[in-house]
Parts: structure tokens; sequence; C-alpha cells
């Protein structure tokens, strides 16, 4: 009991050193409970809106895992409606139209689309939809030229009811008018729906209206689902999916649980970071907790406290502060779970507070966390306090800085720094990619523990080089500082490293995106010789009215068509596989100039030949000349297909790709199997690229679901897509970045406490405020640019050993982007400055004659 009495005494005389630490843990607990309640939130979301859409049994076409991509909904004769409804136990069965490979385009020729790259549904207005959807304002569609749209969509998309939409699909562009506005009853799955009358549904979206998508049936009361499945099944015969609606629950919970998992995964990832980040923190302020207690502790042991109970003592106050912590950031965490629903609700996903998901194990791990990461990070202070003497008792309170890291310290950390660096140059020289990967991923794990163990030993170096080129300009003051960062490497090094983890991260991902660009760009450079790229900027396929109007555009030389075909190959060997081949016009050839390493490329675009990748041949023992023969996915069998060419697989364009005429795909494929554009090329007549460019995209201006690119454009669209994931990156290590920061002000803070003498002997010998503030700054900023320097040294050495395994895969170019990394750097300092501003305040305004009499 009187372990716990000193302890909890200990923890209020010192809970405002405390607090520091404990926002670390208030944010590491809270990362991690906030991605748990919001992506518990969101399931239960979509759960809700699974179950109130969901029709009891639904018939729809077999699925296909191999079909070829048409850009057209798989459809059933509508008169198989009919048959189900005339099945016993079926109340009502309703033929329904559902497509996402639409587009809709409003008056001013805008796309009227998510915000959250989901993709645009076209469905009829019937009973079915009726169930998820309500009439919110207007009337319902009436005739094939008019439409409902949601109201969400109508909202973000500033439509109103009597504007005229245009809904481009494969069988052509639709025109409407907007009759009505519909809302969600339950919750927005973030899609943007339009709703046309049924009829109309079936001939716009598939051609026909005796065709539809499938069949949603509703179960008479008293007959369970998997009775009138299997009653269904019976009657119908045939190749159907017939699911119940747990069945397409369950499917739909796997879709969305797969993106759940890794966003859920992703976030808890980062989290680890800031907790282990938030280690270093809470150990640094144990030891200087303990180091100025050295005095009250030798009492404690010279009055009969084991050492055992010292340690305890310790241990309990970690206890303390992880709980207290823990609660807190468990509570932070709900907060930022709502303030992520508010912010998918800004991006068309809407998510009600009602429907906030708490499941009893998130508390659970928010305290396993928070209290875990505390105590763990407090053993090795409290095993130090539990060593002292009960001598000290007759010392001044505190401990010398330790000077340097101990033998046993530095040697392991000198191994374990040499065994990762020797990992990396493994990886940077590995043969294939999984090899370079796994040494790839011990060299980061190494490297980065002996960075953390060894920088004390590199504290006293690096911070006196980093004191004579940035602090010799402050005189005398900078000089201090310097030997203030240099008195306890151990302490500093422990500063740094928490900032370190951080950069380094920061350093290495710059590094590697930095080269992806560049060797994308470079192989833009050498490998394509195109002048314009057609590509999409939504789900849809090219569709064939957009590339009619592309092949339309005058002033180019040719036009390129570019679709993945499925075929069933079977080679020499006998191995048979499904594979996706390319079926390009014969110019493609010239538009990518890719390598060959047997054969020429322009024969594989003759009729019925093919050319396969280097590892494909080398697997099967396949030579030019050799004899394939082919199944066509939903087209001809039997079909011979003659090896022309082998391409190079040292490059990350179309790496590995099969290639094949788009004659020879059309053939053996019907039109309406026959896949759609995946993207085109273009090249311009001699002399008239710039007016090409322009007639291109005035041509697809009413298709703005499509996007015309030059080489130029298409480097910027992959920078900016490189960039765009590399802020978000960014902000989720910011996390990481402030905790450590919060570390670099709570060791100055404990170490202007620590040293409340020696500051009051310096202004009584004349030191000013200002001067006193500039040294706790200055001392600050090299403790930060000791971290950047290990941080940024480390990254670069991470990135580049990545480069070099990207490079296997065709990444080839490295580019060390150091204006980043300069800025980074000097953006240390500034942490560094930010994070002196209280200690230096604190410092400053010290009473000279108390600090002085302070023992």
């Amino acid at each position: 009991m009187s372990v716990l009495k000193t302890s909890l005494r200990s923890f209020f005389a010192h809970k405002g050193r405390m607090l520091l630490s404990g926002v670390a843990i208030v944010l590491s607990v809270a990362f991690v409970c906030g991605t748990l309640v919001f992506t518990d939130t969101l399931n239960t979301t979509f759960d809700k809106f699974f179950g109130s859409t969901a029709a009891d049994v639904t018939v729809e076409p077999e699925e296909d895992e191999n079909a070829q991509e048409t850009g057209r909904a798989d459809a059933l004769p509508a008169s198989l409606a009919d048959q189900v409804a005339a099945v016993d136990g079926v109340a009502s069965a309703e033929g329904v139209v559902f497509d996402t490979g639409v587009t809709v385009v409003d008056g001013a020729g805008e796309r009227v689309g998510s915000s959250n790259g989901a993709p645009t549904i076209a469905t009829g207005w019937g009973p079915d939809i009726q169930r998820a959807m309500e009439l919110s304002s207007g009337r319902a569609p009436g005739a094939a030229d008019e439409a409902l749209i949601d109201a969400d969509t109508a909202e973000r998309a500033d439509v109103a009811i009597g504007d005229a939409l245009e809904i481009i699909a494969v069988e052509g562009t639709h025109r409407v008018t907007v009759t009505g506005l519909a809302e969600f009853r339950s919750t927005n799955p973030g899609a943007p729906h339009v709703l046309l009358e049924a009829g109309a549904a079936r001939t716009a979206l598939l051609g026909s209206p005796d065709l539809i998508t499938s069949v949603n049936v509703m179960a008479e009361d008293g007959v369970s689902d998997a009775e009138v499945k299997e009653r269904i099944a019976a009657a119908l015969g045939g190749s159907y999916d017939i699911d119940t609606a747990a069945d397409n629950e369950a499917a739909m919970k796997d879709d969305v649980g797969g993106f759940l998992d890794v966003l859920r995964y992703a976030m808890l990832g980062f989290a680890g970071i800031a907790v282990l980040v938030g280690i270093f923190l809470i150990v640094n302020t144990f030891s200087m907790l303990v180091a100025q207690r050295t005095r009250e502790i030798g009492l404690m042991r010279a009055v009969g406290a084991s050492r055992r109970q010292v340690n305890r003592s310790v241990l309990t106050e970690a206890l303390l502060l992880g709980t207290v912590g823990s609660l807190v950031g468990i509570g932070a965490g709900i907060g930022l779970a709502v303030g992520l629903m508010e912010l998918m609700d800004s991006v068309g996903i809407t998510m009600s507070t009602s429907d906030l998901t708490i499941a009893a194990s998130t508390p659970v791990a928010g305290l396993v966390v928070g209290v875990l990461a505390t105590v763990v990070a407090a053993w090795l202070p409290a095993r130090r306090a539990g060593k002292v003497a009960p001598m000290a008792a007759l010392r001044d309170a505190g401990t010398p800085g330790d000077g340097a890291a101990g033998r046993v310290r530095t040697a392991l950390g000198l191994l374990l720094t040499l065994g990762g660096g020797a990992a990396l140059v493994a990886a940077a020289g590995a043969d294939e990619a999984g090899d370079g990967s796994m040494f790839l991923s011990l060299g980061l794990l190494l490297t980065l523990v002996g960075a953390v163990v060894v920088s004390p030993l590199l504290a006293s170096g690096v911070v006196r080089v980093l004191s004579a080129l940035v602090l010799r300009v402050f005189g005398p003051v900078g000089r201090m500082a310097g030997r203030n960062a240099r008195r306890n490497p151990r302490r500093t090094g422990a500063t740094a490293g928490a900032l370190m983890i951080g950069l380094a991260l920061v350093g290495s991902l710059s590094v590697v995106s930095a080269s992806l660009v560049a060797s994308a760009s470079d192989q833009l450079d050498r490998s394509v010789g195109a002048d314009f790229i057609i590509d999409t900027t939504s789900e849809q396929l090219i569709t064939p009215e957009a590339a009619d109007a592309v092949r339309a555009t005058p002033g180019l030389a040719h036009v390129t068509d570019y679709a993945v075909v499925r075929v069933e190959l079977v080679t020499p060997d006998g191995a048979s596989a499904t594979e996706e081949v390319i079926a390009a016009s014969p110019t493609y050839a010239r538009d990518l100039r890719a390598r060959t390493v047997a054969g020429e490329l322009s024969a594989a675009y003759e009729e019925d030949h093919l050319s396969v990748g280097e590892s494909f041949a080398e697997e099967h023992g396949l030579a030019v000349g050799d004899e394939l023969t082919a199944r066509f996915v939903g087209g001809d069998e039997g079909v011979r297909l003659t090896l022309a060419a082998i391409t190079s697989e040292n490059t990350m364009i179309d790496k590995g790709a099969m290639y094949m005429s788009h004659a020879t795909a059309r053939a053996h494929l019907p039109e309406d199997a026959m896949p759609l554009n995946l993207v085109m090329f273009a090249r311009a007549d001699e002399g008239r690229k710039a007016a090409a460019y322009d007639a291109l995209k005035a041509s697809l201006e009413p298709f703005p679901q499509y996007e015309v690119s030059d080489q130029a454009d298409y480097k910027r669209a992959l920078e900016d897509e490189v960039g765009t994931l590399l802020n978000v990156v960014y902000a989720l290590l910011a996390l990481a970045i402030v905790v450590a920061v919060l570390g670099v002000v709570n060791t100055l803070a404990l170490s202007v406490i620590e040293r409340t003498r020696e500051i009051g002997l310096m202004r009584a010998i004349g030191l000013s405020r200002r001067q006193m503030r500039r040294m706790v700054r200055l001392e600050s900023v090299v403790i930060a640019l000791f971290g950047a320097v290990l941080g940024l040294g480390l990254g670069l050495g991470w990135g580049v050993a990545a480069q070099r395994v990207l490079s296997l895969e065709g990444f080839a170019v490295l580019d060390v982007p150091w204006a980043t990394i300069g800025v980074v750097f000097a953006g240390s300092a500034v942490v560094g400055l930010m994070a002196a501003i209280v200690p230096a305040f604190r410092a400053g305004r010290m009473n000279v004659l108390r600090a002085i009499a302070t023992e």
C-alpha cells in the first residue's frame, strides 16, 4: 500500500511533467480507436443499406470471371420474370435493369458524377429501387425521355427539376429531362443514381425492351428465402446465379469488407508508427524523472525500500499515466470517428451518428495499446530506478550525462546497423524482385533498430558538427546550446530518434515516388511514339460512339484501338490457361516501341499471329514459329495462332503483355462479345500536332468521361496522381511527427527543470532573458536537425535500396528529390524552433534568486 501511495503522490506531484507524455498516449490511442470506430460504423452503414434494399431472392446471368469486357451488363430475357412469378411461393417477381457503366452529363456539358470515385448507377424506377429510395419532390418518370436523379447528387451538381441530362451508355446517348428528385430511405452509399422509366431503362441501357439484368423476387409470407431459391432453380433449370438476400448481403460485405480491411490496416499501421514514436517520448520522460529524483529514491532505499518496490513504484506511475491517457484517448477516438464521418458526408457518403458503432473490443484495444506501450516504455527507467543505491541520498539530485553509450549498447547498435546495411546492399543487388523484397524488409527493420540503439554514440559527433555549422554565428550562446545538446547523448539520441522515424519514412517515400515518376517519364520518352493518348477518367470503357468520334477527327495520321481480349491458350507442352491478350491495331507497334528478344513485333499483328512475354515463353519453352491453340472466350474455339515475337520484360509499360491484331480478335468473336477499347492512341499528321490536339479535344467534348493527353499532359497527370497519394501518406505520418515534436518539447521542458540552478547562476553572471531563451531554442534546433540527419540519411538508404528492387520491375531510373530533402531538413529546424517556444519562455522568466537556491 505504501508503494501505491508513493506512486500516487509522485504522479500528482509531477503531473505537469507527465502532461506531454499523456498527450502522446491520447493521440496514439485516439487514432487506433478512431480507426476502429470509423470502419465499424462504415460497415454498419453499408450493412443497413444492403439489408434495406436486398430482394428476398435474385436471379441473374451466371457469372463468368473470364467474360470479355464489352461494357454491357450481362442480360436475361425479360420473359424470365413471368416464369419466375409463376413459381409457387413467389409473391412478386420484377425484371430489373441495373448498369454502372454509364456517364451522366448536364446541359453545360459537365459530368454529373461522384466526388469519391464511385460509379454512376442507372436503373429503372420501380418497386425494387423504391425499397431503397423515395420520391422527395417532383413526379416519377412517365415517358422514355424523363428521369429522376438522387437529391444529394442534384444538390452537389446543381441539377434541378426541368434540367436536361444526357446518359451516355454503350448503346448510345439517351437524352432525358429531370422530372423529380429521390432520396435514400436509410443511407446514401455515395454512388450517384439516375432513375429512368422502367421500359426506357431497358432500351437505353441494354439496347432492347426485351432484356433485363436480373429478376428480383419477394417471397410469400411463411416461405423462406432458401425454399423459394430451390423452387426457382428447379423451375428454371439452365445456368443462372440464384441467390437469397443473405447470399447477396454476404457477397456485398465481402466486396466492401476487402476495401475496409485495407483502409483499417493502413490507418492502424500509421497509428502503430505513432505509438512507437510515443514510446521514445515516454522512455525519455521517465528517464529524466528518475534522474531528477535520484536523491528522493536514494532516501527511499535508505529507509528500507527494496529495489523491487522502487521499480514497482515507477511502473505504477506509468500504469496510471497509461490508463488516464488511454481513457481520454478512447473518447478522443470516438470524436475523431465522428469527424471522419462528417468528412465522408462531404464526399457524398452519408453516415449518420445514429449508426455510430463502438464494438466492445474497441475500448479494450485502446486500453491495451495505451497501457502496454506506456508500461513497456517505462520498464527500462524503472529498472534504472531500482538500481539507485541508498548512498545516492547524500548526492545532489540529478545524474550526470552519460557521455557515451555503454559498450554493449554501442556494439549491438553497430552490429544491427551493419547487418541492416548489408541486407539493403543485398536487396539492391538482387536478381529477383521477391528476393530483393525479402532483403529490403530485413534491412529496413535492422537499420531502424540499429539507428535507434546507436544514436547516442552518434549524438556527440553529429551534434558537434551541426553546432559548428549552424550555431557558430550565434557566438557564446550558440556554443552553450551545442554543449547542452551534447551533455547527455542518450537523452539527445532518444529525443532525436522519435523524429528520425517519421523523417526516415518521409525521405524514403520521397525517393521512391520521385523515382517512379522519373522512370515512367523515361519510359514514355523512349517507348511511346504516339502523339496522343485517349483514356477514360471513369469506370466506363470507350464507347463505340466516342471511338467513332476519335476516328473522325481531322488531322490524324492514324488512330490505334487497344482492347483486352480473354483467350484460353494451349501451349505445345500441353499447358492451358486463360490469358489477357492485348488486341490492338497494327499501328500500335509504332505507338509503343516495345523491344523484342526474338522475332519482329509488327509480325504479331498479322492474321492469326501473336506475341508473348519472355517469362511466358521461357516457362513453356516457346520459340518464334511455334503454334498455340486458342479458344476465344465467347467466340471461336480451336484457333491456331502462330507465335511471331517474344517481347522483353525490361519495361514498366505493358510488362509481360501478349499482343495480337484487333482484326484477329474481331474475326473470332461475335460483335456483341468484342471488348470495347480500354484506351486509344493517335498520331497527328506531320506538322499538325497542335491543330490535331485541339480537334481531338473538340471531338470528345460531348464525352467528358474521356481525356485527351499528349505526353506532357500524361506525365503531369502521373506526377499529380503519385503526389496526391504521397500527400495522403504524409498527412497520416504527420501524427508521428506531432508526437515526436511533443517529445522534443517534453525533453526541453524537463531539461529546463533539471537545470534550474544552473540557469539561475548563468542569469546571475550576466546572461539576459533573451539570450537564455535563444540558448534553449538553439538547443532544440540542433536536436531536431540531428534527428533530421539520422532520419533523412536512413530514408535515403531505404529509398535507394527500394528503387533498385523496383528496377527489377522496370522502374529503372533513380531520382533523389534533393529539393524535397532540403525542404524537410530546413523544416526540421523550424520544428525545433516551434517546439522550444514554451520551454524557452519558461527558462527566460525564472526568478534568479529562487533558481540559485534550488537544490
